[in-house]
């Protein structure tokens, strides 16, 4: 499950419900860099209180990448129905952007997924994650015209983007 090819200084675990603090801590400051968004740990973003059994709860997993700050990356896959399956978080420092970490991250969710029989992966992305949409453009994600309203403190719309595994 951990074979990642990561920089010195970086290893990657399964996630604990004890990394509450750290996933909030790194969600929230990849959050901030846009005007408006909001993390809400007590609201529509509870289940980073106790990731670990939310993710199983769906039958999914999640994996973090440390460093020796702490958690500096996040990713989660789980399945929806069928053959589809979604990318739940993936969420990195402003430090590791550009660094293929993320891209690592991708294809080990990918590769989850594709171990469990998934045909096609899907993942919901606030509209103002443009950063985000690129990369998952280049990997060959498509947005679709579909959107959805999350009716939270952010007034958040997300583009619905599938990519055929």
């Amino acid at each position: 499950m951990m074979d990642l090819e990561l920089p010195a200084g970086y290893s990657a675990r399964a996630v604990n419900d004890s990394d509450a603090t750290g996933l909030i801590r790194l969600i929230d400051s990849c959050f901030s860099e846009y005007e408006g968004v909001f993390l809400e740990p007590d609201g529509i973003d509870d289940d980073l209180q106790a990731y670990a059994t939310s993710i199983a709860g769906l039958n999914g997993e999640a994996l973090v990448i440390e460093d020796e700050t702490g958690i500096v990356a996040v990713v989660s896959v789980a399945p929806i129905e069928g053959t589809r399956y979604q990318l739940k978080r993936i969420y990195l420092a402003a430090s590791l952007r550009g660094t293929g970490i993320g891209l690592t991250l991708l294809h080990y969710a990918e590769a989850r997924a594709l171990a469990h029989g998934a045909k096609t992966m899907e993942l919901w992305s606030d509209t103002r994650f443009t950063r985000a949409h690129s990369f998952y453009a280049r990997e060959g994600y498509v947005k679709q015209a579909e959107t959805r309203d999350l009716h939270d403190s952010s007034n958040t719309t997300e583009y619905l983007f599938i990519k055929p595994l």
